[in-house]
């Protein structure tokens, strides 16, 4: 009875997701396609002048060919067919100044065209860590003085056991 509930929920939850699921759910698979819009993405979409974006787009059906983006952000790149879509990256100067730049899609095939914007953001990189305080592996005389203090009071520990034990044998017992 336990095995008959199990197999009538996972028919059942079989059934939903063939419900709400588009497209075959046979062995074969079908070609990803873009929908019928033309469209581009950058990823991400607001970036560090000097780091690198990513490039998605379509042109409502005419996919198999290359197409061009420009934008103030980068400059000209070609976008070219990747499994239903266009797909390119690019680097964006790090000398570019911050600001919102419009991305644009050319698409030569049918004309169409399409725009996004990307942020890019130039925020100052550290040189070095941040200031601490002085541990021991600090530079300077902060760390020698931290390492000596350290060595004199093992010094004095040991001395002070010394001490201690040559105490207890000159006492007398009782």
């Amino acid at each position: 009875m336990l095995t008959a509930k199990v197999v009538g929920r996972t028919i059942a939850a079989g059934v939903t997701v063939a419900a709400v699921v588009p497209g075959p759910l046979s062995g074969d698979v079908a070609e990803v396609r873009a929908g019928p819009n033309t469209f581009v993405e950058v990823t991400p979409n607001t970036a560090q002048a000097g780091s690198r974006v990513n490039i998605r787009a379509s042109c409502d059906g005419a996919n198999n060919q290359q197409a061009t983006v420009q934008s103030d952000a980068f400059g000209r790149v070609i976008v070219r067919p990747d499994n239903g879509f266009l797909t390119g990256s690019v680097t964006i100067p790090g000398s570019k100044a911050p600001g919102a730049y419009a991305v644009n899609l050319a698409c030569q095939q049918n004309g169409n065209n399409a725009t996004t914007t990307l942020t890019v953001v130039n925020m100052s990189q550290g040189s070095q860590g941040p200031a601490t305080g002085g541990g021991g592996t600090a530079s300077g005389p902060g760390g020698t003085l931290m390492v000596v203090g350290g060595l004199g009071i093992v010094a004095l520990g040991i001395g002070f056991g010394l001490a201690g034990r040559r105490r207890r044998r000159t006492e007398p017992s009782s």
